[in-house]
C-alpha cells in the first residue's frame, strides 16, 4: 500500500510538473501575442498618418512626385505584409517604409515653405512620435519572442514544447544598415 502511494504521489507530482511547464509556454505565447498586437496598433498609426503627410508635402512639391509615389507605394506593401501575418516579411515591408519616409523629410530641407506649415510640422511630430512608439513595440515584442523562445529551448521544456509543436517566434528586425539610421527631423 506505500508503494502505491508512492507511485501515485510520482505520477501526480509529474502531472503537475507538466502542467506548470505547459501553462508556462501558453503565457508567454500569449504575452507575443500581446506585444504583436501593440506593434499592429502603432504600424495603423503610421498608416493613418502618412496620406495626410503625403497630401501636405504634395502642395510644396508638385515635382517630388517620384518620392511621394515611392513613400504611398512602401505604405501599401507594408500593410499587405501586415495582412500576411509573417513577421519577417512585415518587417522587411516596414524597414523600406521608414527608409521611405526619411526622404519626405528630407524634401522638407529643399523647401523652407514647408518647413514652416504648421500641419507639416504637425504631422512630422506625430510621425515621429509614431516611429518612436513602433521601436519600443518592437523592443517589447521582441523581449518576449526572447522569453518565449528561450523557454521552449530549455530542457525539460524542450521536449514537452515538441511534443505539443510549440514552434519559435521570429524576432522583429531592422534589416540594412541603411534602415537603421533614425529619421531624422531637423527644423
Amino acid at each position: 500500500m506505500s508503494v502505491g502511494l508512492i507511485i501515485l504521489a510520482v505520477i501526480v507530482g509529474l502531472g503537475g510538473f507538466l502542467i506548470s511547464i505547459y501553462n508556462g509556454l501558453i503565457k508567454l505565447k500569449n504575452r507575443v501575442k500581446e506585444a504583436w498586437s501593440d506593434i499592429d496598433v502603432q504600424l495603423k498609426r503610421r498608416y493613418d498618418l502618412i496620406p495626410n503627410l503625403v497630401e501636405t508635402v504634395k502642395g510644396y512639391a508638385k515635382h517630388e512626385s517620384e518620392t511621394l509615389e515611392n513613400v504611398i507605394k512602401a505604405r501599401n506593401e507594408a500593410m499587405a505584409a501586415q495582412k500576411g501575418g509573417d513577421a519577417k516579411e512585415q518587417a522587411q515591408a516596414e524597414n523600406m517604409l521608414s527608409s521611405t519616409l526619411k526622404s519626405i523629410f528630407a524634401l522638407a530641407e529643399a523647401y523652407p515653405d514647408l518647413k514652416a506649415n504648421q500641419n507639416f510640422l504637425e504631422l512630422q511630430r506625430e510621425l515621429t512620435d509614431t516611429e518612436d512608439k513602433i521601436q519600443a513595440a518592437r523592443r517589447f515584442y521582441n523581449g518576449n519572442v526572447r522569453d518565449f523562445n528561450t523557454k521552449i529551448e530549455v530542457f525539460p521544456n524542450n521536449i514537452l514544447a515538441g511534443m505539443m509543436n510549440f514552434k519559435k517566434f521570429e524576432f522583429f528586425e531592422v534589416g540594412d544598415e541603411k534602415e537603421r539610421d533614425a529619421v531624422k527631423v531637423s527644423f
